[in-house]
């Protein structure tokens, strides 16, 4: 324990760590597949996969060999100043990969550089200023991107002022319906709403609608089925753009490579960071090819953006996701996930709802099931409870009562098994306080 209470130590002294909700620190010292070890040896169940990064598992070997193969010959000469090799290869793997008409990438190193990027895009190739994004939406922490998140717990006002011309529609948040209806009787107001947000709420000036086909730091989100052709057909009605962001949601993560193939609908720019490397910093906006040649000299660049290693490891990821075909895995693990947490669901009544799509899974507390009242503390002593006991989620959610389930799409059986163990000792215990 001294080795870890020194690193604690020295993180508080020297790293600014005043922005994260205080947890039960875990000091990490290895990691392999769907497990984490820290310092003194014990070992955690990851199912947060750090904040859905590593789809393919923790130092999975073809990845790493590729990233190490890479560094040797070249770590940086400026991908935007030369051509590099895997940084070409790696834009044509996405043009094949991802759903037409997309061809043309621009990389970056997170997710929130490709939500900017992709902003600046349907800024310049429309020639207008606006945005419209979704209530409860989360698309990056720089002053752009936080400009069209819909999370009042990440655009606090002293961090404006914001963009302006940024309007937000209604998501489709079915379990705390903003309408008061039940789907499939409420006619997906949801997205019929939009006409009226264009008409009243911007200046007719829409360069671009953005949203996560599954909403994440929102509480795993998932739409109805119309939701997206309902909204597509607005936007091409009103000429505006479609920014599809699958930095969460994207590779695999959901059940199919892009979580938006579930919806039968085509983006005209889609934006992807995490899963791509599984865990080295990329991320690309991808676009037409009539988009994409509308940027001029001097209208963008990433010093680091498309550095080789991490374009030689995403490569190298994309080759296992489709090789093992890790989409249909998480869609299988994710319906037996589900299908566990609806039966505990039916003996928990702290469970409030269970929802999803793959491995990005939600379980939504409540102290009262009826009024649906949030049961945002229950959420943090659950998720300390798993912890102490050996696996790692995450929380959160517009309301904060949302326990969010994404492991390694490689996560065993076996480990489901034991995690949903955890799980629902943890949410027996914290539930029985509740009712007493």
């Amino acid at each position: 324990m001294k080795q870890a209470d020194e690193i604690i130590d020295k993180a508080s002294k020297f790293l600014i760590t005043s922005m994260v909700n205080k947890l039960e620190p875990i000091v990490v010292s290895e990691a392999k597949g769907a497990v984490i070890k820290d310092v003194v040896g014990k070992e955690y169940i990851d199912c947060f996969a750090g904040i859905s990064v590593v789809n393919v598992g923790h130092g999975q070997p073809e990845i790493l060999e590729a990233a190490i193969n890479q560094a040797k010959i070249l770590v940086h000469a400026g991908s935007y100043v030369y051509y590099v090799l895997p940084t070409v290869k790696l834009a044509e793997k996405i043009a094949e990969i991802t759903p037409a008409p997309l061809q043309k990438s621009f990389f970056g190193t997170s997710g929130a550089e490709a939500v900017e990027c992709a902003m600046k895009l349907a800024r310049k190739y429309t020639k207008k200023p606006e945005f419209i994004a979704l209530m409860g939406s989360f698309h990056g922490r720089t002053l752009g991107t936080m400009s069209i998140t819909g999370l009042a717990g990440r655009r606090k006002y002293d961090m404006g002022p914001y963009l302006p011309g940024i309007s937000f529609a209604p998501s489709p948040y079915c379990y705390r319906c903003p309408f008061r209806k039940e789907y499939p009787e409420c006619d997906i107001l949801c997205a019929k709403t939009l006409q009226n947000v264009i008409a009243y709420s911007t200046s007719k000036g829409v360069a671009a609608f953005i949203a996560e086909p599954v909403m994440g730091e929102g509480g795993i989100i998932p739409p109805p089925p119309e939701y997206f052709q309902i909204i597509k057909e607005t936007l091409d009605e009103h000429g505006i753009l479609f920014i599809v962001d699958e930095v969460q949601s994207g590779f695999g993560r959901t059940g199919k490579l892009f979580a938006i193939e579930h919806y039968g609908v085509e983006a005209d720019i889609m934006t992807m960071a995490k899963g791509i490397a599984n865990g080295f910093p990329i991320g690309a906006c991808t676009t037409r090819v009539d988009i994409g040649n509308s940027f001029e000299p001097g209208d963008h660049l990433s010093t680091f953006g498309g550095n080789p290693v991490s374009a030689a490891a995403a490569l190298a990821s994309i080759r296992v996701i489709l090789r093992d075909k890790l989409p249909e895995h998480a869609s299988e693990k994710g319906i037996y996930f589900m299908k566990r947490l609806n039966e505990m669901k039916e003996e928990c009544p702290l469970i409030g709802d269970v929802r999803g799509k793959g491995l990005m899974i939600g379980i939504e507390l409540v102290r009262d099931r009826e009024k649906k009242t949030p049961a945002e503390e229950e959420t943090r002593k659950v998720r300390d409870i798993v912890r102490e006991k050996g696996l790692l989620i995450g929380s959160g959610g517009a309301k904060g009562c949302v326990l969010r389930i994404q492991p390694p799409l490689i996560i065993e059986k076996e480990q489901i098994g034991k995690a949903l163990s955890i799980l629902e000792f943890a949410i027996r215990k914290v539930g029985s306080k509740l009712q007493s």
